[in-house]
């Protein structure tokens, strides 16, 4: 199973995917000790996760944990993502959550509202500034954060090297504009777009991805989705909409990316085809980038993502760890948030490769992990610490808006309902929907 699947956070669901491993959504311990119960003199803390390629970063620094800590045992529980959100809410209601668990932005606001999570900015006031800005940012409601930073996606420019030097375009410093003034990126995507026989080379990725592809260009065009009070005005948002039908026209009109019939309900089809070298430029993000180096039997780089109008505005997008508010032993479980929200805990997330860690002070052992490996991400590290950014999905019920846009929005990209038009009516149904 592919890691965009698992933790491309905004697709699908606002993440899309599940970990291969098929392990119990119980809270028991295998010393046979409830969540945060004790034994033995010790005390065993339950944490959650729905991604088993981040497990062993997560086993290498409990061991470690365990040594400065002997009385707490933190005790990995893996629960796919399929199911994930289905047991939260019956785990919540039944007294049976885990000590601490994973949450994404669309699913944890409802929860912070009704008082389930320790106030983290409360409890660990002290350890917030070396917490990556932008997911604090995004798990701050009511004025407070709710959760310890651990993952964080940022977006950049995959590019094919030889496919990009062949047709002579520099892939650092793409612009695109609506209007059509100083655009070096579409002629650049036409350029890289070749039909020979059955087969189609793709300049580009455009599809409906609200991580790497339209959320991005809706920011770097100025426009917005959500209003601060989490209602959703993307189809009232002249900019949102040109930004919008910029994208569908790529697909539709230049054809310089696949058809939406084949990326709509497949979110890794733009990647195999990087992968397979019929893609030329493949803007995503950290969490696709195993797979690029995995898959590509060729030379590649990371460029910055595209340029719109107002700049290089693109998405981040985090998972925290909360704390069970109820939790029977709140010590441990703060001592093991802290341990997760430190350099020496976060570290084996990024020295692993597999995960960018929102620990600033650990992020340094990503850079390293795959300078290792011949791979420049300093573009990712770059759009991690940017300041102006596009807001991920918020708000209570926003899992609930954003399927009710959907819906619409997939038939946009189809060309069966005209960009402006379907904006609205996806709109009016996300607030609809957000309204219960």
């Amino acid at each position: 199973m592919s890691t965009v699947t698992r933790r491309n956070l905004l697709r699908g669901g606002l993440a899309a995917g599940l970990g291969t491993a098929a392990l119990s959504g119980c809270s028991i311990a295998d010393d046979g000790t409830s969540s945060g119960g004790s034994s033995g003199g010790g005390t065993t803390v339950t944490v959650r996760l729905w991604d088993d390629t981040v497990q062993p970063a997560y086993e290498k620094s409990f061991e470690a944990f365990r040594a400065k800590n002997p009385g707490i045992t933190p005790k990995i529980e893996m629960v796919p993502w399929a199911s994930y959100w289905d047991k939260l809410p019956a785990d919540v209601a039944g007294g049976t959550l885990p000590d601490v668990l994973w949450v994404n932005s669309s699913n944890f606001g409802v929860y912070v509202d009704s008082g389930t999570f320790l106030n983290v900015g409360e409890e660990l006031s002290d350890a917030v500034g070396g917490w990556q800005k932008t997911v604090v940012d995004q798990y701050t409601r009511k004025g407070s954060l709710w959760g310890v930073p651990q993952l964080s996606d940022a977006i950049g420019l995959f590019y094919n090297r030889q496919l990009v030097q062949s047709a002579g375009v520099e892939p650092s410093n793409l612009t695109w504009n609506p209007a059509g003034a100083g655009d070096t990126f579409l002629p650049a995507a036409k350029a890289l777009t070749r039909t020979e026989g059955a087969r189609t080379q793709y300049g580009f990725n455009a599809a409906y991805d609200l991580q790497a592809i339209f959320y991005d260009f809706v920011g770097s065009n100025g426009g917005r989705w959500q209003a601060d009070d989490d209602t959703y005005v993307f189809g009232d948002d002249e900019k949102s909409v040109a930004a919008m039908q910029y994208v569908v026209d790529l697909i539709n009109r230049d054809k310089v990316s696949p058809s939406a019939a084949d990326t709509n309900d497949n979110g890794d089809f733009s990647r195999d085809q990087f992968t397979q070298g019929t893609m030329a430029l493949f803007q995503s993000g950290t969490y696709n980038l195993k797979n690029v180096a995995d898959g590509a039997q060729f030379e590649w780089g990371i460029a910055p993502g595209l340029t719109g109008p107002a700049g290089r505005v693109l998405v981040t997008n985090g998972i925290v760890a909360v704390g069970n508010a109820k939790t029977k032993d709140k010590e441990a479980t703060l001592k093991v948030l802290e341990w997760l929200g430190s350099e020496e805990g976060a570290a084996p997330i990024g020295a692993e490769g597999a995960a960018f860690p929102a620990v600033t002070a650990a992020q340094q052992t990503y850079l390293d992990y795959w300078k290792g490996k011949g791979v420049d991400v300093q573009p990712f590290l770059d759009a991690a610490a940017a300041t102006d950014v596009m807001p991920a999905p918020h708000g209570p019920r926003a899992q609930t808006g954003q399927a009710a846009a959907d819906e619409v929005l997939e038939e946009v990209f189809l060309g069966r309902v005209p960009v402006a038009q379907g904006m609205k009516q996806a709109q009016d149904a996300a607030n609809a929907a957000i309204r219960g």
